[in-house]
């Protein structure tokens, strides 16, 4: 499949003007997750990565999570940029959502930033929030961006797409 890059608008954001190796950037706006009926994160202080090709992926403070709302399990992957990562169990409202969040442990050099954040699959929540839009999930069982009416693409994850 051939990829044609969507010109972005004024005030858009292409993802393909996102640098390699990936960078962190702290937002102003609110981010929001919820999960089981329940606001399970709600931060003012959430980091976002970008990195070519993907919609950004926020990171949300661990002090902004509620109490109980995840936990680790066994398991981690590695990103060949931020390192070794732990995935999280989702809990609220009577439901589980086994690894459905993420966070670094002990991120590599550059990453430290993002020690114990949390990123959340946009698509096992009920619903994500930049400020008061929610937000769509980016295609693919890997990759958990989260893409806002102002981030075009096209984007990796769908298939077809691993090898770009």
């Amino acid at each position: 499949m051939a990829m044609k890059r969507i010109e972005p608008q004024p005030g858009h954001e292409s993802v393909w003007d996102y640098p390699r190796p990936p960078r962190i950037e702290h937002t102003p706006k609110r981010v929001r997750v919820v999960f089981g009926g329940e606001t399970i994160a709600d931060t003012m202080r959430a980091k976002r990565v970008l990195e070519t090709s993907h919609p950004p992926v926020y990171y949300i403070p661990p002090e902004d999570i509620r109490v109980g709302a995840v936990r680790p399990v066994d398991g981690s992957s590695c990103c060949e940029w931020k390192g070794a990562a732990g995935y999280l169990t989702v809990e609220a409202g009577g439901l589980q959502a086994e690894r459905a969040a993420w966070y670094y442990p002990e991120p590599t050099p550059g990453f430290e930033d993002l020690r114990g954040h949390v990123a959340f699959y946009p698509s096992r929540m009920d619903a994500c929030y930049v400020d008061d839009e929610r937000v769509a999930a980016q295609e693919g069982d890997f990759y958990g961006g989260w893409i806002t009416k102002e981030i075009v693409g096209p984007f990796k994850g769908a298939p077809g797409t691993r090898g770009w």
